[in-house]
């Protein structure tokens, strides 16, 4: 009998109970631990949730007690009941009116106790620096110098060193012959997309964007909290140049080295994703990016990169890698100008070209086709012509670009768009053209979307148990990515008109990373006295080989995921799970448990914003 089935047995209880309690009592709830909040504190004048689980259909008394066991705050819950994400019987307490932070305090339901906690704001700037820092220790091909870690177990020699590429011939899974091609590409550097040592454009080109755009909107200004220039951190810091400009670059020059030279052509596959029957073909590449580089089988757990050894190659180019690389390139040459020209002009340049042959080629889409990475098929890409739109048209003014702007909002309402995504570009575009003159009617329609969608979020957050911005549609794979995005609408919305609710939304989104959910289970490494630790990535292996490290501070997980259940781990939870509760901290839970650059920018957004707006 588990603990909690004992504990229900023995106060009488059922797991199923949901009726009112007799009055006057107050049985332990069965749950352990049955109080769950933010393991990283709280801002002693901000928002202040924690969440008891208990099926009482009545309010609970509950008191704050210091280390000396005195009461210094009381309340009642609040009364939610069922909740249908996680499958708990919930009470919400608010104990946003105690401020005081001169002690350690305990919150104390039905003569159970939560943890320890303090009420000191969470150290936001650290974990915006070691979210960032991430990054860096995934860079694959320089050392990971001890000294810019926290751990010499973290430190590592670089693998994939001199990757000059061709392009993937022989079969594909389809039985289709793939020739090759003529040239090579240097495509040295950048970083490990995710859980594999795999390299995607796709997913590159929202993550390099988000830690641009957070320097856009957070810390372009020396002296700001918003600036990062740690050279403890990073090689490139103490330069006089923002970490996350320092870091982004890193990555958008691989990007830029898998765009195909001007005259080269190039074996692809038009108009489907690969499992039609039309056969590859050859075209012009000149401009066009390759979709991804990995090996053509793959990779075992776990590996250090310079263990891996197999022929790595480029895979097909795709209309949707050309607009990542257009948008986040576009993006750096407005940022670099003044900072550095002939950088600036390097990436304009790029832009301009991928741009260029994303409309020539328009329906080259990424085919699930190849062994050894994944297909990241992305075939509804109006989202990715219109994001690069923006990104150039802030750059250069030009009209043409301005021309699918106007036509993308006179076909799309906020109503229309998916929330943001590595394939669902369509909020950052209202995410950059906010920046835009207010007077500009581009700058109004951002406006709308954004707000229109913040407001859909609290009202998710509202209906939640919990108290998080999130409906049954967020739980799927990468579900923490997902709230961290949800969390940048948020914040924009609070810069926007000044309202504390949104900002609260964002806090809210933190407290769920961090540990008020229903696994009580911070999902941010080395955060939380209850933090994950054996993520799925190669080489943060601990959990298949304890020769191998546990995931560094500031990694995190994909988190709860009930729709995708693929991986072995995650196929024994499948239809008996909860949202909420359908995860677990293991190395081998791909689908649960996977880091990935695309979920730890948002993560370095949002805890940097939280940081500036403190």
């Amino acid at each position: 009998m588990t603990a909690m089935l004992a504990a229900l047995f023995l106060t009488g209880l059922s797991p199923a109970m949901t009726g009112p309690i007799p009055q006057g009592m107050c049985a332990p709830s069965g749950f352990s631990p049955s109080v769950v909040m933010g393991q990283a504190g709280f801002e002693p004048g901000g928002r202040k949730i924690a969440i008891y689980r208990h099926p009482a259909s009545t309010p609970l008394d509950w008191q704050i007690m210091d280390e000396n066991n005195t009461v210094r705050f009381r309340g009642q819950t609040r009364v939610f009941g069922d909740d249908v994400l996680s499958g708990d019987p919930v009470h919400q307490i608010d104990f946003t009116g105690f401020t005081d932070n001169d002690n350690s305090y305990r919150l104390r339901v039905c003569a159970q106790d939560s943890a320890s906690f303090v009420l000191e704001a969470p150290d936001y700037q650290a974990l915006a620096s070691d979210s960032l820092a991430y990054f860096y220790m995934n860079r694959l091909a320089e050392p990971i110098l001890e000294r810019h870690v926290l751990g010499p177990q973290w430190a590592r020699e670089p693998g994939f060193e001199n990757m000059v590429l061709s392009c993937f011939d022989g079969q594909d899974e389809r039985g289709r012959d793939w020739p090759g091609c003529e040239y090579s590409l240097d495509v040295t550097g950048g970083w490990a997309d995710a859980g594999d040592y795999g390299q995607y454009v796709v997913n590159g080109g929202i993550a390099v964007w988000t830690l641009q755009h957070a320097y856009e909107v957070l810390g372009a200004n020396p002296g700001e909290p918003g600036w990062l220039d740690q050279p403890e951190r990073l090689p490139e810091g103490g330069n006089d140049i923002s970490d996350l400009l320092d870091e982004a670059w890193y990555h958008l020059a691989f990007m830029m080295a898998m765009q195909i030279p001007d005259g080269a052509r190039v074996w692809t596959i038009q108009g489907d994703a690969g499992d039609g029957d039309r056969q590859p073909v050859e075209i012009d590449g000149s401009g066009l990016v390759h979709h991804k580089t990995h090996e053509a089988a793959w990779l075992p757990l776990p590996l250090l990169p310079e263990d891996a050894r197999e022929t790595r190659y480029l895979y097909p180019p795709s209309t949707a890698a050309s607009l990542n690389l257009a948008a986040a390139a576009a993006q750096c040459a407005r940022l670099w100008l003044e900072i550095d020209a002939d950088r600036s002009a390097t990436c304009l340049d790029a832009a301009r070209r991928a741009f260029d042959a994303a409309e020539r080629e328009p329906d080259l889409y990424a085919a699930g086709i190849f062994d050894g990475g994944g297909p990241y098929g992305d075939t509804q890409i109006a989202d990715e012509f219109a994001w690069a739109a923006a990104e150039l048209f802030r750059t250069t003014g030009e009209k043409h670009y301005r021309t699918y702007l106007e036509r993308w909002f006179a076909q799309y309402g906020a109503s229309d768009a998916p929330d943001i995504g590595w394939a669902q570009a369509d909020f950052l575009v209202a995410l950059s053209l906010i920046q835009l003159d207010r007077a500009d009617p581009l700058y109004t329609h951002a406006e709308t979307w954004i707000l229109e969608r913040a407001d859909r979020y609290l009202q998710h957050r509202d209906r939640s148990g919990y108290l998080i911005p999130a409906d049954e549609t967020l739980f799927s794979w990468g579900s923490n990515g997902n709230l961290a995005n949800r969390a940048l609408v948020l914040a924009m919305a609070e810069r926007l008109t000044g309202e504390a609710r949104y900002r609260a939304g964002v806090v809210d989104a933190a407290d769920y990373l961090l540990g008020r959910n229903a696994l009580d289970q911070s999902y941010i490494s080395g955060w939380g006295r209850n933090a994950m630790q054996f993520a799925h990535h190669r080489f943060w292996a601990a959990g298949a080989d304890p020769e191998f490290p546990t995931a560094p501070p500031g990694a995190l997980s994909g988190g709860a995921n009930n729709r995708t259940m693929r991986d072995p781990i995650a196929r024994e939870m499948e239809g008996e799970c909860a949202a909420q509760r359908c995860w677990q901290d293991h190395v081998d839970a791909y689908a649960l448990n996977e880091v990935a650059i695309n979920w730890n920018a948002p993560l370095v957004w949002m805890m940097l914003y939280l940081h500036v707006s403190d």
